[in-house]
């Protein structure tokens, strides 16, 4: 029983973020002599086929929200330390409830990447997607289009740092308050027509930010075809990124992964922990009345545009 406590502290030390020096402590602090590096790694093993099973669980029923970003830590690759993106797919479904779908490792964002990612969510039975919300990467649209046949949501947030960066410190204010009155339109035809006014305005000083808007238009807007109830979590990639900023407070423990397999039974571990929370949370993260005629069998359908 004493063996079994133990394994259970330093496997949650280790999912928590504890270096391998701390948890020799902490196993010293109960009374119990040190252990070493390579017994935490065996001991952290054990979480392999726990995040295994998880990872690889068919996905059932319709998800018409997903929120797709990657993360990047350092690995040992052939006697090199290299970076490699960790990939990140959270997705919500017909019930209003919220789970984290998938991740992989790849040597970067590439669109052949981000396509295989997809193609195996989707072998897994990921369907009835609607809206996928992600940062403004190429790979990751086309294969969005490709795979998901789905709207793409450009996240607001980083749309606006990348417009922002071109107004000078000296109209960055204004120029957030302008492009902010078409977000703060009730229907999509009037933030479009809004959107397109302020673009207008500012094209006599600023070209180059009036064209950003003007091609960024449809893509930054389009969570603006969908319920207004879900909209403040459907314009950014905000829900994600809080998970991985936990993600990253606990590998910069880590520092250098020895190989691949350490990052998944890490991350994947952090990843299972988070999607336990939100199972057992009593409010739904959208309400089964708002997201459930969202369902590809729900006689309720999507405008036109969203649904394309």
């Amino acid at each position: 029983m004493a063996e079994k406590a133990l394994t259970a502290v330093i496997q949650e030390a280790y999912i928590q973020g504890i270096s391998t020096r701390s948890v020799d402590d902490l196993v010293k602090a109960m009374g119990m002599s040190g252990i070493s590096k390579s017994q935490v790694s065996r001991l952290c093993a054990e979480i392999d086929g726990k995040v295994a099973t998880f990872l690889d669980r068919p996905l059932e029923g319709d998800w018409p929200y997903i929120w797709l970003d990657a993360t990047y830590v350092k690995v040992r690759q052939d006697g090199r330390i290299v970076s490699v993106a960790v990939i990140i797919a959270v997705g919500a479904n017909t019930a209003g409830r919220r789970e984290v779908l998938g991740m992989t490792i790849g040597p970067s964002e590439a669109e052949t990447f981000w396509t295989e990612f997809l193609r195996t969510l989707a072998r897994r039975g990921l369907r009835g997607v609607k809206l996928v919300v992600s940062d403004a990467h190429e790979g990751i649209k086309a294969a969005v289009s490709k795979v998901l046949c789905a709207t793409w949501q450009r996240c607001r947030v980083h749309f606006m740092r990348n417009v922002l960066a071109h107004a000078g410190k000296s109209g960055r204010r204004v120029v957030s308050a302008f492009i902010g009155t078409a977000f703060a339109q009730d229907t999509a035809q009037a933030a479009s027509a809004q959107w397109r006014q302020v673009a207008d305005q500012l094209r006599p000083r600023s070209r180059k930010l009036a064209e950003l808007m003007d091609d960024a238009e449809t893509d930054v807007l389009a969570y603006m075809t969908f319920p207004p109830a879900h909209r403040t979590k459907l314009h950014s990639t905000n829900p994600i990124e809080r998970l991985n900023g936990e993600i990253k407070r606990r590998t910069d423990v880590v520092g250098i992964f020895p190989n691949e397999a350490a990052i998944t039974r890490l991350i994947g571990a952090i990843l299972l922990e988070q999607n336990d929370e939100w199972a057992v949370q009593r409010s739904r993260y959208m309400t089964l009345e708002s997201v459930a005629p969202l369902g590809d069998d729900a006689l309720t359908r999507l405008p036109p545009i969203a649904a394309a």
